[in-house]
């Protein structure tokens, strides 16, 4: 083994484990130190926490900071908010997308974010641009992160036509993944051909799935029941990812414990977006109002891979987001009552192996041989990390520091 190494790192603690270690890098990935190696650079974490690269399975690259540009959400509801994207969809330029995803790329980065799964808008208002757009800034930032991009038909396949055919030249240009949005179809039957066309350019092209399924209030809606048969009729089981359902919390306990089996039985995995459906759902009712997730508690306890995602970052759906992990983590601990030691620990869980799972990330981990990805955080142990929402002191990619954030602060007596 070499004597040199690119980087040499100190006193990490990994989460989970009990002791802190010594990793250096050598081209890239992790090896284990060798006595006397040296390194251009040396970073001493002081034992603190350290975790190979925040996930954020979840976020809209292409819809992310459009605010400023655009009219308010005076309902302050989903339907509004999808309208007036309409009205954005139409203007896109591949430049402008790219800035505005960019400048979320760079935050999330930051925060210790260092793969993304972002939606991207797929329809015949907005045509291919979103995606264009979305496909330029993955090549501007590779060298920061990973991205995943998923082709979203947000307006329907069969309700929007010519939806389909995009789709298709979508993974032809690049994409990922396929996504899906059933429950924005006319008709039960149309929910159901939704996810089979879904499923047959997955198949095409290998690919998997991750789609919003039954993002409304109304407990009436059953697309996340259509996803898991149609999963295990395909063959597709942990190849399947449904986003929000936020209908299956007021599904009655009946109902809901017999669609969990389902789900458990396809091994679907599952996406809560706390900020975004605490943002929008239940917004009409009367007190007492709804909390808008799905039934986090319920999933984890039946063995389900959940995980959580920043969905909006200052758009017409969410007019606030930082893309930072552990506001979210926040986020999601007080809205599906996460407070017991185990449960934090879920809930860490959550956009690190969970997410890595959903993203098929094999080499996920701070072992020798893995890609040499750290976030070395300023806090002993995740709870400490999200009750203080502590700083990323150092976030390193590929063995590469790509953020580094001190905090100094004194208080006078």
């Amino acid at each position: 083994m070499s004597t040199a190494a690119d980087l040499l790192l100190r006193n990490l603690k990994p989460w989970g484990e009990s002791k802190s270690i010594d990793l250096a890098v050598v081209g890239g990935r992790f090896v284990i130190p060798a006595p006397g190696m040296t390194a251009k650079r040396t970073i001493d974490a002081g034992g603190r926490l350290a975790v190979p690269g925040f996930i954020e399975p979840h976020i809209h690259l292409d819809k992310v900071m459009i605010n400023k540009d655009v009219r308010s959400n005076r309902s302050g509801t989903l339907t509004e908010a999808i309208e007036i994207i309409w009205e954005k969809k139409k203007t896109y330029t591949t430049e402008e997308v790219v800035a505005r995803a960019g400048s979320v790329i760079e935050s999330g980065v930051a925060n210790g974010i260092l793969h993304f799964r972002t939606h991207v808008d797929v329809d015949t208002i907005g045509g291919l641009k979103p995606m264009e757009g979305v496909l330029a800034a993955r090549e501007k930032y590779r060298h920061l992160a990973g991205i995943q991009i998923v082709a979203f038909p947000q307006e329907g396949i069969l309700r929007n036509k010519g939806a389909e055919e995009l789709m298709w030249k979508a993974l032809e240009m690049g994409a990922d993944v396929v996504g899906g949005m059933p429950f924005n179809e006319a008709s039960p039957a149309d929910s159901k051909r939704h996810i089979a066309i879904a499923f047959e350019i997955a198949r095409k092209h290998g690919a998997d799935i991750d789609m919003h399924v039954d993002e409304t209030d109304d407990p009436n809606a059953r697309t996340l029941e259509m996803l898991a048969d149609q999963t295990m009729e395909n063959g597709w089981q942990g190849r399947v990812t449904a986003g929000h359902t936020c209908a299956l919390a007021g599904y009655p306990q009946d109902y809901a414990t017999k669609v969990i089996a389902k789900v458990k039985q396809a091994g679907l995995h599952m996406i809560t977006n706390p900020a975004t459906n605490l943002m929008l759902q239940g917004r009409l009712d009367a007190q007492p109002k709804r909390r808008g997730i799905t039934r986090v508690g319920e999933l984890l306890e039946a063995g389900i891979n959940v995980s959580f995602g920043q969905d909006c970052v200052r758009d017409t759906f969410y007019p606030f987001g930082r893309d930072d992990t552990l506001e979210v983590a926040l986020l999601a601990a007080h809205a599906a009552h996460l407070s017991m030691p185990h449960q934090i620990e879920q809930v860490f869980a959550m956009p690190t192996v969970n997410a890595a799972k959903i993203l098929g990330l094999k080499e996920y981990g701070l072992k020798p041989g893995a890609p040499a990805d750290v976030v070395v955080i300023d806090a002993p142990d995740a709870a400490e990390a999200i009750r203080l929402q502590a700083p990323r002191r150092w976030v390193i990619r590929s063995g590469r520091v790509v953020a580094e954030t001190e905090i100094r602060r004194q208080t006078w007596f």
